[in-house]
């Protein structure tokens, strides 16, 4: 829905994002016309509130910038360095960075972001970052692709979690490469 703020994200079975050292190697690789629902996801996202850790990974990336024209507000405290250079988007006319560094608290993150979009669908990209927006109770709908692994250490996604969220099952697909995607609408 338009004007949410959504996390979507892949998870091992053992409610980790990245392995040790922010490993990602065991994530699936990329099926052609298989997206499971990120397409339809990014089309109700006017933009994306990314953590640190979450934006040096996606630096990292081989290929264009992910993300195309749709902005990226980066929750950080540190100078973002030098931007992709295809991350750029037309703003009056004129291209400028996509991306853009914010601070502060959870509601002051997703009002300098609300501020510049307007009412368009926000999407939560990060472990710490995720749980701190969900615990500020900001959160409307977590979409997590369970990975048929079992990492046994590295970063989690709710671990740390500072309280207790209620979920209501809105949707769950089983596919065929084994992967198991929840969508579940936050009750508050």
């Amino acid at each position: 829905m338009p004007g949410q703020i959504r996390v979507f994200i892949a998870s091992s079975l053992d409610g980790f994002i990245a392995g040790t050292d922010g490993d990602l190697s065991w994530l699936p690789p990329f099926q052609p016309g298989q997206d499971y629902g990120y397409a339809e996801h990014m089309a109700e996202t006017a933009a994306i509130l990314m953590g640190r850790a979450s934006y040096d990974a996606v630096q990292g990336f081989d290929g264009p910038w992910p993300y195309g024209d749709t902005p990226v507000y980066v929750a950080t405290n540190r100078p973002l360095g030098e931007l992709p250079a295809d991350a750029l988007r037309e703003v009056d006319g004129e291209q400028v960075p996509s991306v853009k560094a914010v601070s502060g608290e959870p509601v002051d993150l997703i009002a300098a972001v609300q501020a510049e979009i307007g009412d368009g669908g926000i999407y939560v990209d990060g472990g710490a970052l995720i749980r701190s927006v969900l615990d500020a109770g900001l959160v409307d709908e977590l979409v997590v692709t369970l990975i048929p692994v079992i990492l046994g250490a590295g970063l989690p996604l709710f671990a740390g979690a500072a309280r207790r969220h209620e979920l209501e099952l809105v949707h769950a697909e089983a596919y065929d490469d084994g992967l198991v995607q929840v969508r579940y609408e936050v009750k508050f």
